[in-house]
């Protein structure tokens, strides 16, 4: 005790090496927030983050077009199908019944039409043959009317010519009459665009179609996930019974809180972390666009602000991001995922809400497009082998 009071006496000064360290930190602490001044200035007033983001995607719902009975189910929750491939298939008998009576009504009705047209050339053959009948009575009437004038015949035999010369002529009309008719039917049409057929072919397209929408194919490529439909189950139409999600086609929703829109605009490059990889990888995006409104102002029980105590809750707004192609192919990522968003702002020129009238996002499948050309083509093919 003695020493330590000769050595630091009360009321003393510190020693050097206590002075030596305050001076050190006060140093460190100086360059730290010089440091971080610099850095709010340089990088810090131009990033916006949250980590209220989310792997988002489009979830393709699956339904049939007709009603009917489940026979075969060739895809389960966590496959990976193409477009187009058959996922449900449903009990197609009546489908083929009505399909095979289609196609003998078009077949008949081709042939009906084939004998109106040999019907035409028929009235035709008949209108000349009964010209002539009017030609020959009219000679004939002329010869006796010669006769008649020497006293060779009588007048009773003439007004038989005449009735004859009457008779050929109401023959003569009625045959025309009849070509008129058997005109009607096919003129300026062929067999395949006569009236009959195509309304034949109309039905045997319904039926075609009907019986091809038995097999429920994927509208899109993806991972099968929330399959409901069981085997002998009878659906009807819309009802939904897997989705499909396609993977290659992500994006995230960052809800930002509403003090943060200011400086984010359109096209703004992004930087994501994944919780799934952690910081091992870093995806990159730009930003496409912001909601029309906050997250509550959709909400299925919006809030009631006009009525009862009001209390301020800061609102956020979703941003939607898109993500780089390769990097999902490379890392893939699934929906739901949490992300950590960081948005670089530096660049403010861009719009902040789009304002143009070409939407920027569109999706199509063609999987269901050929239905009606196969069917033509069976159509045609009827035509063919009955005309």
């Amino acid at each position: 005790m003695k020493s330590q009071d000769a050595t630091l006496p009360p009321g003393g000064p510190p020693p050097r090496s206590a002075l030596l360290g305050r001076v050190a930190l006060g140093v460190l602490g100086l360059a730290a927030a010089v440091a971080l001044a610099v850095y709010w200035l340089t990088v810090g007033q131009f990033r916006e983050s949250t980590e209220d983001a989310y792997v988002d995607g489009n979830v393709v719902s699956v339904t049939a077009q007709v009603s009917g009975v489940v026979t075969a189910i060739r895809a389960d929750d966590t496959d990976f199908v193409r477009a187009g491939h058959p996922l449900v298939l449903l009990d197609d008998t009546d489908a083929r019944l009505a399909l095979a009576r289609a196609k003998a009504q078009l077949a008949r009705t081709v042939r009906q039409v084939r004998a109106q047209y040999a019907a035409v050339g028929q009235t035709q053959a008949n209108l000349a043959m009964r010209e002539v009948d009017l030609a020959r009575a009219r000679a004939d009437l002329a010869h006796r009317h010669e006769l008649l004038a020497s006293g060779a015949i009588s007048g009773e035999e003439v007004r038989h010519a005449e009735q004859a010369v009457r008779a050929a002529t109401a023959a003569r009309d009625a045959a025309r009459e009849q070509l008129a008719g058997s005109r009607a039917l096919v003129d300026r049409a062929s067999i395949a665009t006569q009236p009959d057929v195509l309304a034949a072919a109309s039905q045997l397209r319904d039926a075609y179609v009907a019986a091809y929408r038995t097999d429920v194919p994927a509208p899109v490529s993806g991972m099968v996930a929330g399959r409901h439909v069981q085997l002998g189950q009878k659906i009807a139409p819309g009802v939904p019974l897997m989705s499909v999600v396609p993977l290659d086609h992500l994006w995230v929703e960052a809800n930002f809180k509403e003090s943060q829109l200011r400086h984010l605009r359109i096209g703004q490059p992004v930087t994501l972390t994944a919780d799934v990889y952690g910081g091992e990888v870093i995806y990159h995006g730009s930003v496409v666009g912001q909601d029309a409104g906050t997250g509550s102002a959709f909400s299925l029980l919006p809030a009631q602000n006009a009525t009862g105590n009001w209390i301020k809750v800061v609102q956020r707004v979703p941003i939607r991001i898109a993500l780089d192609p390769r990097q999902v192919a490379a890392h893939p990522l699934q929906l739901g995922l949490s992300m950590r968003v960081t948005v670089d702002t530096r660049e403010r020129n861009g719009e902040r809400l789009a304002s143009t009238g070409t939407p920027a996002h569109g999706y199509h499948t063609d999987v269901f497009a050929h239905q009606l050309a196969d069917a033509d083509a069976l159509v045609q093919q009827v035509i063919q082998a009955n005309r």
